[in-house]
Order: C-alpha cells, then sequence, then structure tokens
C-alpha cells in the first residue's frame, strides 16, 4: 500500500473534506478554556479571520464537554474535541454537536467504551483523529523498541486504528508527532506506506515562534513536498493566529495553496545602495491591503532587479537614494527611495480597479 495525499480515504468535518485529493487544510488550537465561551468563540473567529480551516478546542472536564452546545450556537467554524482518558466526555461532545473527535482509543478505557464512542460518531457521522505522540506511547511499545522511533509511533497508530476498525469505524485520521523532526519525517513516511486514511500533520513542541516555524517548515515541508499529508498543524509556543499564518506560507511555500499576495526580495550584499531591509519590510506589512493572487518583487539593485525578478508581477529595485518601480519586467519609472513603496501600492491598487 502507499497511499499518498491523493489516494487516501476521505473524511469530512462540517463540510471540509480531508484526505481523497482534497486541499490540504490548516489547523490550530484555542488556548482558552473551552467552558469561558465568549473568550473561546471570539478566538475561534480570529483564527477563522486568519485563514484557518478546522479548530480544534480541549475538553479536558465535563464543564467543557456542555460548552460544546453553546460554542456551536455561535459559530460554525469546524470543531475537533481533543480529549484524553474519559469516553464519557466524548459522548458528551458528540451530542452536543463536535465536527470531530482527537482521541488515543488505547487511553480510554476498556474496548466496550472505545465500542461506545466508536458507535455513538458513526451516528452522527463524526471522524475521529487518532493522535500518537512520540512522548507517551504506551510501555510495552517502549519496551519493545526502547526508545520513541519512527516504527513504535506507527504501530501504536495500528493498534489504535485496529480498535476501531474492529467495529467497523473508518471514519478515520491519523498523527504520529513528536519533536524531533527526523522522526516525524520518517513516522509519516512508513505510515503513508501503511494506512489507507488522511494523515494530519505537526511537528509538536517546537517551541517559541522563530525556532518553531522554522522546525515546523522543515518537517511538515517535507513531508507535503513528497505527496503526504492531509491537514497540518503548526504547534507554536505563540498566539494560535500565528499557527495559522505560518502554516499557510509552509503551504504556498510548497506549491499547495494559492491567493494572497507572495513576497519575493533579494538578499543584502555590497552593491546595495538604500535601507532594502526596510524596504522589504514596509512592502510586506502594506501587501496586507491586498488579497489579489500576485507576485511582488522587492530588489536591491537597478542593474540586475528588473530582469532577475521578470517573472514578478511587480517590483521595486533600487539606486543610490531611488529606485526603479516595475511591471511584469517594464521599467514604469523612477522614485525616491521614501516614494517607492506608496508607489508600488498605487500601481497594485490602481490595477484593483
Amino acid at each position: 500500500m502507499n497511499c499518498k495525499r491523493d489516494s487516501t480515504k476521505k473524511i469530512t468535518v462540517r463540510g471540509v473534506n480531508i484526505g481523497g485529493g482534497a486541499p490540504v487544510t490548516v489547523q490550530s488550537m484555542c488556548n482558552t478554556k473551552t467552558w469561558d465561551v465568549e473568550s473561546t468563540v471570539a478566538q475561534i473567529e480570529k483564527l477563522r479571520a486568519a485563514g484557518c480551516d478546522i479548530v480544534r478546542i480541549a475538553v479536558p472536564d465535563m464543564k467543557s464537554a456542555e460548552a460544546v452546545s453553546s460554542i456551536r450556537e455561535k459559530t460554525d467554524m469546524p470543531l475537533v474535541a481533543d480529549i484524553h482518558f474519559d469516553w464519557r466526555l466524548a459522548l458528551e461532545c458528540a451530542a452536543r454537536g463536535i465536527d470531530k473527535i482527537r482521541i488515543n482509543p488505547g487511553n480510554i478505557g476498556s474496548e466496550e467504551k472505545v465500542e461506545a464512542v466508536a458507535r455513538a460518531c458513526a451516528d452522527k457521522g463524526i471522524p475521529v483523529r487518532i493522535g500518537v505522540n512520540a512522548g507517551s506511547l504506551e510501555k510495552d511499545i517502549l519496551a519493545k523498541y526502547g526508545r520513541p522511533c519512527a516504527e513504535a509511533l506507527v504501530e501504536s497508530a495500528a493498534g489504535h486504528v485496529r480498535l476501531l476498525e474492529k467495529y467497523d469505524f473508518t471514519d478515520i485520521c491519523i498523527s504520529m508527532k513528536a519533536s524531533s523532526v527526523p522522526l516525524t519525517i520518517e513516522a509519516y513516511r512508513l505510515a503513508a506506506e501503511m494506512f489507507p486514511y488522511p494523515l494530519h500533520v505537526g511537528v509538536t513542541e517546537t517551541g517559541t515562534e522563530y525556532n518553531g516555524v522554522i522546525r515546523s517548515a522543515v518537517g511538515i515541508g517535507t513531508i507535503l513536498s513528497e505527496g503526504i499529508g492531509n491537514t497540518i498543524r503548526v504547534s507554536l509556543t505563540a498566539d494560535p493566529v500565528r499557527e495559522v499564518i505560518a502554516g499557510l506560507e509552509i503551504l504556498r511555500a510548497a506549491g499547495l495553496r494559492k491567493g494572497g499576495p507572495r513576497l519575493v526580495a533579494c538578499p543584502t550584499c555590497g552593491r546595495t545602495e538604500i535601507d532594502l531591509i526596510s524596504l522589504a519590510s514596509q512592502v510586506e506589512q502594506r501587501l496586507k491591503e491586498t488579497d489579489r493572487d500576485i507576485t511582488v518583487a522587492v530588489m536591491g539593485c537597478v542593474v540586475n532587479g528588473p530582469g532577475e525578478a521578470r517573472e514578478a508581477d511587480y517590483g521595486v529595485a533600487g539606486g543610490k537614494g531611488k529606485g526603479l518601480l516595475f511591471k511584469k519586467g517594464e521599467v514604469l519609472g523612477t522614485y525616491p527611495y521614501n516614494k517607492l513603496c506608496d508607489a508600488l501600492m498605487d500601481l497594485i491598487k490602481q490595477d484593483e480597479r
């Protein structure tokens, strides 16, 4: 078996398809207390505005599970309940309108409890994500392999899959996350060879935004570039909105998501006669004013800039205290350095009319 992105089973989370050739989706997780309905809904809407496709909420207790009804009344965002240990929380969330449940079937009790959750989810068309983490592998699997490894993660996932399949439940998504990037990559490679189900991809516990984005881009980007993975979450010790922004950029860099402006800028060198770093930052900020699917170049040299960025839709190239404005490689004019960004944005907005 070799289930790459286009050939996995397809599951649906409140109208959003995962797997079976559907576009790769971006997920994040609220860090609010789920029982605080107003705060949770407010964060969900911020995540939606940032481009998030699916949002997960923590359900550590019955108070949180009971809040699902009120949250559902206030938002139509696809919602995933994150549940550990207590099977009753899964049943409560299923009854109150949750769209997907994330569990480890092996840690919610006896097989009878797993069967009850599978039946409840099947009755309401709720898919289940089997979430395996390197830091919480079963003791017998750790004893067998001696340490967390790709084979151990996949064996753990396989055991959970068999448990759900025993009760004819196959509306499944799988994740096998680790804080080690190489370990995560290898686990997903093995999983793509073994499972027919869509894969939720991410590197866990990556840390604060700078390091976390780098590690996630390497891990998630590598997996996606090999045709593996159907939905992603960038896990950061940061505002969840930053996870969504990073996830979208990873998809764009991998050629899996289009839409919105793309900035390209050359590195600085000794030929640079303007403050290219500041100019690029200004343009990047101002590009948030448009949602057009365009490529914008900020180059440091008027000699090579227009030529090197010929494929860009719009761009500027700096000279000594001034720079060129160009469109599709054609120079349109020369402007003082402090007017370049405004001239560029005026041109972009002019073409929107």
